[in-house]
């Protein structure tokens, strides 16, 4: 598992807040502008910038800065994603209702010079005198209050945007969830198949160990040794995903190291490893459960035997390569299927399309060739 480093975490998530308060900013500077060209267009009077300065434009920039963020942090929130829709469209018309009587367009237009307020001038009457229309006709009545379409427009395209930006909001979140989720997950799964691999090769190993500690062997204080160095790479080296290749390949000598010391004659072990590992990295352990089993299965006290073992690098590729010959066992004794089958799943975590496996037996000969792209 890679180490969580704070610091880094700090840094993207201030980078993730500062690109959503730029995106706030940026689009309320659009939004809240668009008024102003609009005005600007229709009165044509290169004076109608001066509405910046003006109480009308702070009461309109206000009412619809506070409608979104009303909306977006407790209306939809609150309300509609708790199932309380009743509750919340409700809410939403009431606001409607409020921004028509309030009409801030409406009142941010009328205060500005007009032309065709101008044309519609009328010299008024004297004092006392009723005034009356073409004709002798009586004034028509005052027309009834009109409805602010531009405020009303305004209002459902805020709320509009509130529900784009939340709802896109929580999509992410529950993406990141979701994803986060997936990593723990494989990463357990990692964690497992690691596990697993592990006591089965200490298990094999300390067998080895217990007979030559019954023959009285020589050889035992060393076996121990090798041993250690083996605990040691797999329970601290491997906490990551990924080491150097060159600890590996120490790791598969001291294991060869190992499982000669309880060989005979008969059998013959060649280990070759061409190219320079360099920096390279590979999966910790991912190559030992295909030893382990060419020395379970491919030694014979009684029969001539012979192992290969090659490792090939090169610049972008990790050839491995082992052969045996395969010998007869029992069926209670077959027990080599977890350790390649969990290799097989941890290849297929680790290396996605990035490996090729090959097993192979003919007469009577087992190959494993495997490559990894690096």
């Amino acid at each position: 598992m890679r180490e969580f480093h704070p610091h880094i975490y700090l840094s993207q998530m201030f980078r993730l807040k500062s690109s959503v308060v730029i995106a706030h900013i940026t689009g309320w500077l659009i939004c809240l502008g668009l008024p102003l060209l609009f005005i600007s267009g229709q009165t044509g009077d290169s004076k109608a910038l001066s509405i910046l300065f003006s109480t009308d434009y702070l009461v309109f920039l206000v009412t619809y800065v506070a409608l979104f963020y009303f909306h977006t942090t407790f209306l939809f929130p609150r309300l509609y994603f708790r199932k309380l829709h009743v509750l919340y469209f409700l809410s939403v018309f009431l606001l409607l209702v409020m921004v028509n009587h309030m009409r801030p367009y409406d009142h941010l237009f009328s205060k500005l010079p007009h032309p065709a307020r101008e044309e519609q001038w009328q010299p008024q009457p004297p004092p006392g005198e009723i005034p009356r229309g073409p004709e002798g006709m009586e004034p028509p009545h005052r027309p009834p209050m009109r409805i602010d379409i531009v405020s009303d427009f305004l209002f459902l395209l805020t709320i509009a945007l509130s529900i784009a930006i939340e709802t896109t909001h929580r999509w992410r979140q529950t993406e990141k969830r979701a994803l986060y989720a997936e990593t723990r997950k494989t990463q357990a799964e990692l964690s497992f198949l690691k596990a697993q691999i592990n006591p089965h090769f200490l298990f094999n190993t300390l067998n080895n160990i217990y007979s030559l500690a019954i023959t009285r062997s020589d050889h035992t204080a060393m076996s121990i040794m090798k041993l250690s160095n083996m605990l040691r790479y797999v329970t601290e080296d491997t906490r990551d995903d990924y080491v150097l290749l060159e600890s590996e390949i120490d790791c598969l000598r001291d294991y060869i190291d190992l499982q000669k010391l309880r060989l005979t004659t008969k059998t013959k072990v060649n280990f070759a490893v061409t190219g320079s590992p360099g920096i390279k990295c590979i999966a910790p352990l991912v190559l030992l459960p295909f030893l382990e089993n060419a020395f379970k299965y491919g030694v014979s006290n009684h029969e001539p035997s012979e192992i290969t073992i090659l490792l090939q690098t090169t610049e972008n590729k990790i050839h491995f390569y082992c052969s045996n010959k395969l010998f007869r066992i029992s069926p209670d004794t077959n027990r080599t299927g977890i350790g390649i089958s969990n290799t097989r799943q941890r290849l297929d975590h680790l290396y996605p399309d990035k490996y090729e496996l090959q097993i192979s037996e003919d007469n009577g000969a087992y190959a494993i060739s495997l490559q990894l792209q690096v």
